[in-house]
């Protein structure tokens, strides 16, 4: 078990692809830490979105272990770390986290693929 239930992810997958493929949500290349404000200034615009609504309270819902396990899970699907550093990954999400979690995982436009490939590369399937 990855530390969070497979179906809150596959949630969050399904709901970041529907929010991300709408028209005007444009959103740079290369967000930066999760400690960064720069996500906040991004999706401020958004944040009446319903879909937006959606995930950012799927994840508020989740205990801080849990949201730091999904950012792990992004940059685990990202490249940022292999299968082997999963330990790592989750280290260094333990000592990014903020309240702003859901920000700063929308503020990945690749984000529903990124937890994807993560799933993926630890033996999950998206949807399972």
């Amino acid at each position: 078990m990855i530390g969070v239930n497979p179906e809150i992810v596959n949630f969050l997958i399904s709901r970041a692809h529907q929010f991300h493929a709408q028209e005007g949500v444009v959103i740079p290349e290369t967000p930066g830490s999760p400690s960064d404000d720069w996500a906040l200034q991004v999706l401020a615009d958004h944040s009446d979105n319903a879909g937006f609504a959606e995930v950012k309270s799927a994840v508020n819902d989740l205990e801080p272990r849990q949201q730091q396990t999904i950012v792990a899970l992004m940059w685990l699907g990202r490249g940022d770390y292999s299968v082997e550093e999963w330990d790592a990954a989750l280290e260094e999400a333990q000592r990014n986290w903020t309240p702003e979690t859901a920000t700063y995982l929308m503020a990945h436009p690749m984000l529903a693929d990124f937890l994807q490939e993560g799933l993926s590369l630890l033996g999950y399937e998206f949807g399972e």
